[in-house]
């Protein structure tokens, strides 16, 4: 990388932090969460408006989003990881039976109603099941994020969403193997379902056993040691190598594993301290970026052309009311009030990255085409939207009372 491509590289890092804090700011002064604000920069610097990333200054060889693209990697995962410091693990545990059903259901109701509403728009059923499988992929960090900022996340509601979205993660990952063995005809039945399930029970049990007995011992000793932000620095190490160890041991998402990690730290006597310089490291740099580059990676005029408009509509529509149907079924069933349950349903509609990511693998082996993904982008961009702001009205004095979290 030349003088050139580093200068343009500080140059972009600055105008994106920057409209990340005056979006936030602003969504702030309008009663709405910073969440979104910052999201809706990304938009407006992004390919849908000013195509910043193609300016003449970010062309000197500078791959700038891929870049952006591995530091927003580094913002979700600390998010999340500070998202497990906020919680305790016998609250998580308490809200066990809300987390399951919402869970189960927040699968289970995208998948049937998206199979029988493709099925009526002239798509296979196979296209069908697969499309239903997107949308069921739940990315609960902007959630998160939200109601960390109206103080809400220790709440039985924040605490089952916490819960569900790992129910969540472990059954799309499960279906979707389960649907590429046997569309491909690759195989392996249920033995190789059953194996999925042991591999993923048997990283979460360690990473946990690990995390419980490791930190205490290890973190006593780099507290002794004349380390500068020696802990702070075990922390961020220990949280980057559960990201990574959870998708590539225990075929799960690296933010589960972030999240798992943030768990282990907050039962330590060095919660408070590692969460004040977490909080600084994450805020003033990472987190702005993830939300920045939600927007930088969107082209929303593609799923505006008239042979993708209803396609793309019927998707959002479908996102929505499946997601919130079901998920508030499943809180009311794990025993939350229709309030509580309606929240809780909000919180799990937004897609974010985990549908595209779905999406690009059915792109890839041919279960969707272009036209249905220039969909699923307008459908995560629009759930991502309307989750922070639908979760604050549904709190209206939560939201008078909390403080800016950024």
């Amino acid at each position: 990388m030349d003088a050139h491509a580093t200068l343009a590289f500080a140059l972009a890092l600055g105008l994106i932090i920057a409209a990340a804090k005056l979006g936030g700011y602003l969504s702030s002064r309008l009663g709405q969460p910073a969440v979104l604000g910052e999201i809706l920069s990304g938009l407006l610097l992004g390919p849908s408006l000013l195509n910043m990333l193609h300016w003449p200054v970010f062309e000197h060889g500078l791959h700038l989003d891929v870049v952006l693209e591995h530091l927003a990697f580094l913002g979700v995962v600390f998010l999340m990881f500070l998202a497990g410091l906020e919680v305790e693990l016998e609250a998580l545990a308490r809200a066990g039976r809300p987390a399951v059903w919402t869970g189960l259901l927040g699968v289970a109701t995208p998948v049937v109603l998206a199979w029988f509403v493709m099925d009526g728009l002239g798509y296979s059923g196979e296209a069908g099941l697969f499309i239903g499988l997107v949308m069921a992929a739940t990315s609960v960090s902007i959630s998160a994020q939200t109601l960390m900022e109206l103080g809400v996340l220790r709440s039985p509601v924040g605490l089952a969403l916490l819960g569900a979205a790992v129910v969540d993660d472990v059954l799309v990952i499960l279906l979707l193997s389960v649907f590429q063995a046997f569309t491909l005809g690759e195989g392996g039945g249920v033995l190789m379902v059953l194996g999925m399930l042991a591999r993923m029970a048997l990283f979460l049990a360690a990473a946990w056993m690990l995390g419980v007995r490791l930190v205490p011992r290890l973190g006593r000793v780099v507290d002794r040691l004349p380390i500068s932000e020696g802990l702070l620095t075990f922390a961020v190490v220990l949280t980057l190598l559960y990201a990574w160890a959870a998708e590539a041991l225990g075929g799960i998402a690296s933010i589960t594993g972030a999240f798992m990690a943030g768990l282990a730290f907050g039962r330590s006597p060095w919660r408070r301290l590692i969460m004040q310089g977490m909080h600084k490291l994450a805020y003033a740099l990472l987190v702005p970026i993830f939300f920045v580059n939600i927007g930088l990676q969107t082209d929303v005029r593609l799923a505006l052309r008239p042979e993708g408009l209803p396609i793309a509509l019927t998707l959002v529509f479908l996102a929505v009311i499946s997601k919130v149907l079901g998920c508030t079924l499943g809180g009311r069933l794990g025993g939350l009030s229709w309030k509580d349950a309606l929240r809780l349903g909000t919180g799990m509609t937004s897609r974010g990255e985990v549908g595209l990511i779905v999406a690009s693998v059915g792109m890839q082996f041919g279960w969707v085409d272009d036209t249905v993904f220039a969909g699923v982008v307008l459908m995560v961009l629009v759930t991502t939207l309307i989750t922070p702001v639908a979760l604050r009205a549904l709190y209206p004095r939560a939201s008078s009372e909390a403080a800016p979290a950024d």
